[in-house]
């Protein structure tokens, strides 16, 4: 399915919605109440300019009585999608950010990386995929990055450890032009990135991603994700324990001069092998 008429499924979704719920007479008002939403996320959903998750979708039915109407074409958009069902949502999530904070482990993050590194990265995690197939997903994960291109660009801060530097993936010409189009970010005043030297040693999450999503009229979110799985969490607890994290993760990195000269002396470093 193309993004045009996945677009156009969304709106039929959202059209749906404000009929059912006219139907049904409440107002954006009531049933944000009984989902506990905001009456303006309900508005965006009708209006597609948000794409609900599968369990918004699912309490929707519950409270519209719908019997499973808004679940089973959310998971027929969702699974059109480019993106696995979990990240999906994140994805529109980004656009519509006026701040997004990425943590990465072992990897550069998504949002930055090159053509040639998301095409390594595919391919590791997929290697008998088609030719097709990788090429469509490194595509949608390039898409992604016309944020940066936007006028409404949002603030992005990502902070990942130096074993993202230091591993080669894609081989060395490859690391090379990676690290390049960071730096290159960063010198144009794009992105902030910093670097948890591995000298550091422990740091405030070993394990997993992270991404801290913002908006100028919504309540912040965070995104974390393992293997196979990614969860969006909007609890103000929740989301203040990842804010917390995020703080010690910056206290543990480099500053962003330090972090600049580190990754320029690794891409050095790959260009001279």
């Amino acid at each position: 399915m193309t993004n045009t008429s996945q677009q156009v499924g969304w709106e039929f979704w959202g059209s749906e919605l404000k009929n059912r719920r006219e139907g049904a007479g409440l107002s954006q008002e009531e049933l944000g109440r009984r989902l506990f939403a905001s009456h303006a996320l309900i508005s965006r959903f009708e209006s597609a300019e948000r794409r609900p998750r599968l369990d918004m979708a699912i309490q929707i039915d519950q409270a519209l009585q719908t019997d499973g109407f808004f679940e089973r074409l959310c998971r027929k958009l969702l699974e059109a999608s480019p993106y696995e069902s979990y990240f999906a949502p994140v994805a529109e999530l980004e656009a519509l950010a006026t701040k997004i904070c990425d943590f990465e482990t072992t990897l550069v993050p998504g949002l930055m990386q090159t053509t040639a590194y998301a095409h390594a990265v595919m391919m590791a995690a997929d290697p008998l995929a088609p030719d097709e197939v990788l090429d469509e997903r490194v595509t949608a994960r390039r898409d992604r990055a016309r944020l940066f291109k936007s006028p409404s660009q949002p603030e992005y801060w990502a902070i990942m450890h130096e074993n993202a530097l230091r591993t080669p993936v894609g081989g060395a010409a490859c690391m090379a032009e990676q690290l390049d189009c960071l730096t290159t970010r960063m010198r144009s005043r794009q992105v902030l990135i910093q670097v948890i030297p591995t000298t550091h040693g422990a740091h405030a999450a070993m394990s997993h991603a992270m991404k801290l999503l913002e908006f100028a009229d919504a309540p912040p979110t965070v995104y974390t994700e393992g293997m196979f799985w990614g969860q969006l969490l909007d609890d103000p607890a929740m989301v203040k324990r990842a804010m917390a994290t995020y703080d010690l993760l910056r206290a543990a990195a480099l500053s962003p001069e330090a972090s600049l000269t580190l990754i320029e002396s690794a891409a050095e470093g790959y260009r001279t092998r």
